[in-house]
């Protein structure tokens, strides 16, 4: 073989192992597929950058989404659910009375005067056993004053004070609704008696947020010194309860915030990594370019001259010479010369321009027997190059740096233009 040829076939082998990506080139994929075909295994590089090759000739079916080619960071375990502490309180509390409900006035009775007196006599009976410490004696004169006269605030705030004594807290709450409810129609003053009594009741239970607020609205009805004593002890708890609550529902939304920021980054880096992973059809379109662009290289110059070229290459030699090419037998002269003719500015190196086109009386025996020639036609960048030019002739500047591609096409033109 020509040792020039073994030079340059070993420069290009050492240089796809410096940088195999030149073999994503699609005039090479003839040499990658020979490499492959011989069991070669090449790096990803050599595959147009893509991570995700398949041989053809293999039968694993390409998923219709890839795996992310990047690392995913690695999913942190679950936070754990927020326990709240517990709060230390102080003041007397009771557990809650299960009694059945205490007899109540029907409140769409008719209350006479003689009702009225009765109820009031009642009512005096029970004051008295409240100071003698009867309190069982005091609740039943107070039910048979509201059965008497049940549109009576102070009857049911009287008889839950009676039942906040007996440390029944639910009873003495049920009392206070009652009375409100009545002042409620009547828009009666007396409803200070209710807050107040239902303060306390609430105080008993633990319910010291419920107790402040109830105390604080019966203080600016009817402010008196039980009531000051009772928020003294109720508000501090009120305050704890009230920051302990703040404290944790901050905590449970920044936990929240949290969660909902790494499902929006999981979601956004998900979009990313499936706008940017080929899809099935996507990379058979592509390979289906690639094998087409790298297909189809006759003996001679692809494409050929429309015309022919008798007596020269099979198929002819590509690009735009139509009509055939002057001096070869049949051929009818090459009229006009390259498309867009006029001249090519500037010209090949070595060549003075081909103005008016090339000549008539061109001998391309010259071309055909140079072995230079000959080898510099079976190069593809080199026929790709004189393809290029010959489509439009303004494009040969760009290829007049090309080391490899501006020596032939030189040679050709000061052949073109009669050079010895």
């Amino acid at each position: 073989m020509d040792a020039v040829k073994l030079k340059e076939l070993k420069n290009f082998v050492e240089l796809c192992k410096s940088n195999p990506s030149v073999l994503t080139d699609p005039t090479l994929s003839f040499f990658r597929d020979y490499l492959e075909s011989l069991g070669a295994k090449l790096p990803p590089a050599a595959y147009s950058g893509s991570k995700n090759h398949v041989d053809e000739d293999s039968d694993e079916e390409i998923p219709e989404k890839e795996s992310p080619s990047v690392e995913e960071p690695e999913e942190e375990e679950e936070e754990d659910e927020i326990i709240e502490s517990d709060v230390e309180l102080e003041g007397e509390t009771v557990e809650p009375d299960n009694d059945p409900p205490q007899k109540m006035g029907d409140s769409s009775v008719e209350v006479t005067e003689e009702n009225r007196d009765a109820s009031q006599e009642a009512k005096a009976k029970a004051m008295e056993a409240i100071s003698e410490g009867k309190l069982e004696d005091a609740i039943e004169h107070l039910t048979e004053a509201i059965l008497l006269n049940p549109l009576s605030a102070i009857m049911y705030g009287t008889r839950a004070t009676v039942y906040i004594k007996m440390k029944k807290p639910n009873a003495a709450i049920r009392d206070a609704n009652a009375a409100l409810k009545v002042c409620y129609w009547q828009i009666n003053p007396d409803s200070a008696k209710g807050y107040k009594a239902r303060g306390m009741a609430c105080s008993l239970l633990g319910k010291w947020e419920e107790a402040a607020k109830d105390l604080h609205v019966a203080s600016k009805l009817d402010y008196d010194e039980e009531i000051s004593a009772v928020l003294k002890k109720v508000e501090p708890n009120a305050h704890k309860l009230d920051e302990h609550r703040r404290k944790y529902d901050r905590l449970r939304k920044e936990r929240e915030d949290r969660k909902a920021e790494k499902e929006r980054q999981r979601r956004r880096a998900k979009a990313q990594v499936s706008c940017e992973m080929p899809t099935k059809a996507e990379y058979e379109k592509a390979k289906k370019q690639e094998q087409s662009s790298s297909s189809g290289r006759p003996g001679g110059m692809p494409g050929g001259f429309p015309g022919g070229m008798p007596g020269g290459f099979p198929g002819g030699m590509p690009g735009g010479f139509p009509g055939g090419m002057p001096g070869f037998p049949g051929a009818g002269g090459m009229p006009g010369g390259f498309p867009g003719a006029g001249g090519m500015p500037g010209g090949f190196p070595g060549a003075g321009g081909m103005p008016g086109g090339a000549p008539g009386n061109v001998d391309f025996s010259k071309i055909l027997n140079d072995p230079d020639m000959m080898a510099a036609f079976s190069d593809p960048e080199i026929m790709a190059a004189l393809q290029d030019v010959m489509k439009n002739p303004a494009n040969l500047a760009k290829h007049q740096s090309n080391p490899k591609v501006a020596p032939v096409i030189a040679k050709m033109m000061s052949k073109f233009a009669g050079a010895k």
